[in-house]
């Protein structure tokens, strides 16, 4: 047996580059480490804790479901399914809902009801998928193959068949793509965020729609990183006009913490995924119904989402001023609502380091870009304490600061 360093000696898979911190309690914004320290989370657990750590009434929700129902299995109806699917359809452009643990899941199943849709309408051959330089859909098999990264596909055997990967922006080859035969559907990202927080313009979404129904394929989005109101609206292509999908995928956000997804379809696509089709032993049990109906409880409520977008410009304008100020560290500011991408002109890990070591959690993204992604729930003044940090950080890179 070889030597045991830290990694080694751990009983964990060791597919994770952790930082070394690890933390007691939550609550808001912020996260209390092991050591006592304070930090200011913007990182939200890669966008999942849309309403930060301990929200009052998601703690209540989940106390409650869990001294009665944990688990059942969809052999059985569970009404807490029924209620959250009938919200989000009413919030949405979506006739069925189909619920996941993860949003890998929900895109796997936004995959498989694509083709299945072609399938029952008598073009079995339409089984492409055609997505973006760039993308990430997730880490299983089907959903790396989408991708099209080869550091995810590396070793993993071929290439799952049936993705055509195209540049990102490159009008021409999509439409010469998408008029394929084999084509069943486009997938993307309304905001690519692990690509590095690279917003597609909202004129593009509408004519990905009129692309897609002048062909007669089917629009997919990825909303699982921009949805729930992290852009400012309940899903980010809400922000473009006449730009809505057949399928969406949906996940972090929408449990607010608790492993919950969700695939959303229209009645003509969902109508072709009969009974054994598809299936999930856990998706959509009880206690993540409790949550995600909690969730939704703070989201859709009046004004909210008009908070988040007031909240987003405050953030950005200042985060505008540090970039001013410290060209050699931030080249750029990009993203939608609070989905926010620094652009790093040093080496982006340097920066999350840098933050961290002053109080900020962040995460690193594609295109040397560091991510910011608060609680939507986050305050005037709690942005201002984390531009504060952000600022300190920075300076400790600076090559103006060391040289003064």
């Amino acid at each position: 047996m070889p030597a045991a360093t830290a990694e080694s000696a751990s009983p964990i898979y060791p597919t994770y580059n952790r930082a070394p911190l690890s933390f007691d309690k939550g609550e808001g914004v912020w996260l209390t480490g092991s050591d006592g320290k304070r930090y200011l989370d913007c990182a939200g657990g890669v966008a999942v804790n849309s309403l930060g750590h301990a929200h009052p009434h998601l703690v209540e929700a989940l106390k409650a479901q869990a001294e009665k129902l944990w688990h059942v299995s969809n052999l059985f109806e569970i009404p807490g399914q029924k209620r959250l699917a009938a919200r989000l359809c009413e919030a949405s452009f979506a006739d069925r809902v189909f619920f996941t643990n993860s949003g890998a899941e929900a895109l796997e199943c936004a995959i498989k009801s694509a083709r299945r849709y072609h399938y029952a309408n008598g073009a079995p051959e339409r089984i492409d998928i055609l997505t973006f330089e760039g993308a990430f859909h997730g880490r299983t098999l089907g959903t790396i193959a989408a991708g099209g990264q080869a550091k995810y596909m590396e070793g993993f055997g071929p290439k799952a068949p049936g993705f055509v990967q195209l540049p990102f922006g490159d009008h021409d080859a999509l439409r010469e793509a998408a008029g394929g035969p084999t084509v069943a559907a486009i997938l993307i990202e309304p905001v690519q965020g692990e690509g590095g927080v690279r917003p597609v313009p909202l004129p593009c979404l509408t004519g990905l729609r009129e692309l897609c129904d002048e062909l007669g394929i089917l629009l997919i989005y990825d909303e699982v990183q921009t949805g729930i109101g992290r852009t400012g609206r309940f899903f980010a292509h809400q922000n473009a006009g006449g730009a809505e999908p057949d399928i969406l995928a949906s996940a972090k956000g929408i449990g607010g913490g608790f492993p919950l997804g969700a695939c959303l379809a229209t009645e003509a696509v969902a109508s072709a995924m009969v009974a054994g089709t598809h299936g999930s032993t856990y998706g959509g049990n009880p206690l993540a119904m409790a949550v995600g109906n909690a969730v939704l409880d703070v989201v859709l409520e009046e004004d909210f989402l008009v908070a988040v977008r007031d909240k987003a410009i405050l953030f950005k304008q200042a985060l505008e001023s540090v970039k001013d100020r410290f060209p050699d560290v931030i080249a750029d500011i990009r993203g939608s609502g609070l989905l926010i991408g620094l652009k790093a002109v040093g080496a982006n890990t340097e920066l999350v380091a840098a933050l961290r070591e002053h109080g900020l959690l962040s995460v690193p993204a594609g295109d040397n870009v560091v991510r910011l992604l608060p609680p939507l729930t986050i305050t005037a003044e709690e942005i201002r304490e984390a531009v504060q940090r952000l600022e300190a950080g920075a300076a400790t890179l600076s090559r103006q600061d060391r040289n003064a």
